[in-house]
């Protein structure tokens, strides 16, 4: 078997959580007891490994630890415990909007977030048409941001992530705020980057969305992995043990 393209080794991740129950000046002013910090484990050594050519769904209740996953191998949040390893540059699409500056263009920005996703000026420049093209915006890339729809954000997203030969892409539920047409043509882009080796790892609670591009899931439960295994029969243990409303 080949190297994997990202290995996560035994993750831990916890947030410390303070609550001093005050919602208004008056409370401050005349409130003298405050609770004391509360600290919540949300990863509890999560281990997984995804090779070339893999799309693994990652599916869970929300707090299961999915996201928070997702944000430490983008190196958004530092684990506490454990280690993640990558082979290859890495494409994260956590957040709509994230990465964009609301005041900048569409081009702008395409150009700012090139360069932080590791492509020089000259690269970014060179693939812009076809990152342009790719994201169907037309004449609104020249307009800022701030004025984009959510499922304009995510086309430009997509398009920017798509672009700069990242050997493993990380999706955070953004392809569902798109249309249909353009939903249909990100598989088709996800399909031909598996084809060429690399890796996908996506949160979603589309159970169509996971069955359509997925190889393989990972049920994450109270920041454990419950079962990594073949898509039909893990979604199927999911529902049983831990139901939840998947949309179609």
């Amino acid at each position: 078997m080949s190297q994997p393209l990202l290995e996560i080794i035994d993750l831990k991740k916890g947030f410390t959580i303070r609550n001093s129950n005050i919602g208004s000046i008056k409370t401050l002013l005349s409130w003298k007891k405050r609770s004391k910090p509360i600290y919540k484990d949300v990863l509890n050594g999560v281990s997984l490994s995804i090779s070339a050519g893999e799309c693994v769904a990652l599916v869970g209740k929300n707090g299961a630890g999915k996201s928070t996953l997702l944000s430490i191998i983008s190196r958004v949040y530092k684990p506490n415990g454990g280690e993640v390893i990558t082979h290859g540059r890495i494409a994260p699409l956590l957040e709509l909007g994230a990465g964009f500056h609301p005041d900048l263009t569409g081009i702008e920005n395409v150009l700012f977030n090139g360069v932080i996703l590791g492509l020089t000026r000259k690269q970014v420049r060179e693939r812009m048409d076809s990152i342009i093209e790719f994201s169907e915006l037309g004449d609104a890339v020249h307009q800022p941001v701030r004025s984009f729809s959510s499922g304009m954000l995510a086309r430009l997203g997509i398009s920017i992530a798509v672009h700069v030969d990242a050997a493993i892409l990380i999706v955070d539920e953004v392809l569902a705020v798109g249309d249909y047409e353009f939903e249909e043509k990100c598989y088709q882009r996800i399909s031909k980057f598996l084809a060429e080796g690399g890796a996908v790892l996506f949160v979603s609670h589309q159970k169509r969305a996971i069955e359509r591009v997925a190889t393989r899931c990972v049920w994450l439960k109270n920041g454990e992995v419950q079962m990594d295994g073949e898509v039909e029969e893990t979604l199927r243990q999911y529902y049983l043990k831990d139901p939840v409303e998947f949309p179609i």
